[in-house]
């Protein structure tokens, strides 16, 4: 006998999850994070955050959670690429502040007023024919 997929779809319970997903950019990294209900664990592409940031990322990855006191209350995952260290920590911390207001909408004022919903757009410029950099001319010599 063949299961046609009506028969299938019966079967299947629909399993509701109390998570939020959320994309953090900043320069060329790009996070994707998901927040769940837990005690305060964070990983990074399947590392804890504390191996793969220094001191001074760690801080800012966690925050948007030191804005809401919920340190120890949520568990979050991000898997992030591209970018170097720095850019990627603010890329976690865009995405985690975005979740926490698909989470909540509460937490919206709180993490505007800190400047973490906000997208930094700023990027490297190109290089420009004939110029050395984006900008830098070459040298110019009269004679």
């Amino acid at each position: 006998m063949v299961k046609t997929a009506k028969t299938t779809l019966k079967n299947v319970k629909t399993k509701i999850k109390e998570e939020n997903r959320a994309i953090g950019r900043r320069k060329m990294a790009s996070a994707r994070v998901r927040i769940d209900k837990g005690e305060g664990k964070i990983v990074v592409n399947g590392k804890d955050y504390k191996q793969y940031f220094s001191f001074f990322e760690q801080g800012v990855v966690v925050a948007p959670l030191k804005v809401l006191g919920k340190e120890k209350d949520l568990d979050i995952s991000a898997k992030v690429a591209g970018g170097g260290k720095n850019g990627q920590a603010r890329a976690i911390q865009h995405g985690i502040a975005r979740a926490l207001v698909k989470w909540n909408e509460d937490f919206k004022k709180s993490l505007k007023l800190a400047g973490m919903l906000t997208r930094d757009a700023r990027i490297k410029e190109r290089k420009k024919p004939g110029l050395k950099k984006a900008r830098r001319a070459p040298q110019w010599s009269k004679r």
